[in-house]
């Protein structure tokens, strides 16, 4: 029970301290469930965040889900995904409420300028962090370009990508499965 209490409580600070979305709730998920609770590892969020980029729904959502259901099964994923979901129900029915009188305000419109420049930093320093425990070689590094590239210069679609690295990256161990064996 102090287990499922403590999903709770985690993702419901993750959720209720963490602007922006999934990317930049990166860090504090880092510190809550790897550093402090030891709940999964590192890699187990890098694949975590890859698998929540390839399946429907919120990263955060997707994030609580796998931690919780790995900790404590079925009941331990409903009860991660309830407290990192509380925090945002809360304030966007506070914010609903509040906010039509407020929209046109200078404070607010600044204020909101403010906070998307926050989420930009967050964000590009959980990419950084994705970047250096994720991207490892040579070939990685190649897929890393092309993949932006592709999605910058042509648009091509975040799915096709994403199927794409994951064809590419079977591809590539089992070449270097290959050439182990020889």
């Amino acid at each position: 029970m102090r287990t499922l209490l403590d999903l709770y409580l985690s993702f419901f600070r993750i959720g209720l301290f963490t602007f922006g979305g999934g990317y930049a709730m990166l860090p504090m998920l880092q510190r809550e469930v790897v550093d402090k609770h030891h709940w999964v590892t590192e890699q187990d969020v890098l694949d975590c965040y890859a698998i929540g980029q390839c399946t429907p729904g919120v990263i955060a959502v997707n994030t609580g889900t796998f931690v919780g259901y790995k900790q404590q099964g079925a009941l331990g994923g409903i009860v991660a995904t309830l407290g990192v979901i509380t925090p945002s129900i809360i304030i966007i029915t506070v914010i609903a409420m509040v906010l039509q009188g407020f929209a046109e305000n200078p404070y607010v419109i600044h204020a909101f300028a403010g906070i998307r420049i926050a989420v930009a930093v967050l964000t590009l320093l959980a990419v950084i962090k994705l970047y250096k425990s994720g991207v490892k070689g040579a070939a990685a590094n190649a897929l890393l370009a092309a993949t932006f590239l592709l999605r910058v210069l042509f648009s091509v679609s975040p799915v096709l990508l994403v199927l794409a690295a994951i064809v590419l990256g079977v591809v590539l161990e089992l070449v270097k499965g290959r050439r182990k064996t020889q």
